[in-house]
């Protein structure tokens, strides 16, 4: 094999299982150089006035980037860490290091997008070539049995032609040896400080300790199937409320790529294999298909997605004294207990179940009829778990522009405290505690 430096761009896939573009590169290349670049543009004010990532997420991603670094450094490579933006500091790395190639995975959202053309741009003046790779969803969509352009825009029909007809790929070997240049400069992380966000501690009411990392997801996914048996039950439990088991909390490692969906689906099927199939075992396979569902609505409907009349181009109706009625939501200071337990939950630890999750959407959206891109840029800072593709995705369902077939769906928020919390544990722990 002649002489060949390719250069791993890491960005939301911070794993060395199932990452092709880190085994293929190790196939590939003599040496390779893997690369993670904090950008300022996820750590600066929206246009919404909300910041892009607030303390918890940013946290966990420092904390899954420094685990990356281990477990390179384990294979007898490293993680060259910096700050910028990387349409400027790649194409420098490339240089100093005489770069031939760069890998990444794609992305689906616009912004993202726009940054891997710019990077594609400046490498190819420089005769440098970005190659694309697909690693973030279960299916791979070529193997889906339509293009992009003719997904469904319903869930269900897409769901019942992918399951008949779709195929899912095996997961890809982790490298077992990683050869990085000799004279590699070290680099270490930036702290939070660093990074212009503010530390703000977890509340210790927190249903679980989200640490980042593609070790810690590994140990959760291990623990809520081997150790625990929960995903046995996890359709019972899954709209609780209270506690790390209710459901299976990967959500965090799989938007950071700590943990990869086909992964996660291959170690589900080994379960029922070993401890047996049930409703349970199926239903967190069909979330993960709602998560790729949702990012194949984002390739196909682009940044329809971030606009108030979503890809249906409907219009919503807005209260007089939306400005108020939105502080008061995202204060949890609306005087409906559930929707301010489960704000406040958001607010202090970074997280919110499923069930909370809808609610507070919806009432935001069909009771104080507010402007519901609001709501998903405040979550967009808020979430230890956000992903672009399912939160705007799935707020654009909720404000009905998005993929909800059903026309004016609507919780009684009232009915949903007494189903999901009738002995008013939730309200009491967030609201009294």
């Amino acid at each position: 094999m002649s002489e060949k430096i390719i250069l791993v761009w890491f960005r939301n896939d911070l794993r060395v299982h199932d990452n092709e573009i880190l085994l293929e590169a190790t196939q590939k290349a003599t040496t390779i150089l893997p690369v993670f670049i904090f950008d300022p543009r996820y750590f600066s004010e929206t246009i919404f006035k909300t910041q892009k990532t607030g303390s918890f997420r940013a946290q966990f991603i420092l904390e899954s980037v420094a685990d990356l670094k281990k477990s390179l450094q384990k294979l007898g490579g490293d993680l060259l860490v910096t700050q910028g933006h990387p349409e400027e500091i790649l194409p420098q790395i490339c240089e100093k290091y005489n770069v031939n190639e760069v890998y990444h995975h794609r992305e689906v959202a616009s912004e993202e997008t726009d940054i891997s053309s710019k990077v594609e741009d400046v490498l190819w003046k420089k005769q440098i070539n970005l190659k694309h790779f697909i690693g973030h969803t279960m299916y791979h969509k070529e193997d889906l049995p339509f293009p992009i352009k003719d997904i469904p825009d319903v869930f269900t029909t897409f769901r019942k032609k992918a399951e008949r007809e779709g195929v899912i790929r095996s997961s890809f070997e982790t490298p077992t040896k990683i050869d990085i240049p000799l004279n590699l400069e070290q680099s270490i992380l930036p702290s939070l400080k660093d990074l212009g966000v503010e530390y703000e501690k977890i509340d210790i009411r927190k249903a679980i300790d989200f640490k980042g990392g593609e070790t810690e997801g590994l140990a959760r996914l291990k623990y809520y199937l081997w150790d625990t048996d929960l995903l046995k039950t996890y359709k019972k439990t899954r709209n609780g409320l209270i506690g790390a088991d209710y459901s299976s909390k990967l959500s965090p490692w799989l938007s950071a790529g700590c943990l990869s969906p086909r992964e996660i689906y291959w170690e589900i099927k080994k379960y029922e294999q070993e401890r047996g199939a049930n409703d349970s075992t199926y239903w967190l396979i069909f979330e993960l298909l709602w998560r790729d569902y949702f990012r194949f609505m984002f390739k196909k409907h682009g940044t329809q997605f971030f606009m108030e009349g979503g890809f249906k181009g409907k219009d919503n109706e807005h209260a007089e004294n939306q400005e108020e009625l939105f502080e008061k939501w995202k204060n949890a200071k609306t005087g409906v207990p559930f929707i301010d337990a489960n704000m406040k939950e958001l607010n202090l630890t970074g997280f919110m179940s499923n069930r909370g999750r809808q609610n507070v959407a919806s009432y935001l959206v069909k009771d104080l009829k507010v402007n519901w891109t609001w709501g998903a840029a405040y979550f967009e800072e808020k979430l230890i778990d956000y992903n672009p593709a399912s939160n705007w995705g799935n707020w654009s369902y909720v404000a009905g522009v998005g993929n909800d077939p059903r026309e004016n769906r609507h919780f009684n928020i009232e009915k949903q405290a007494n189903d999901y919390d009738p002995k008013g544990e939730y309200r009491k722990l967030w609201l009294e505690g």
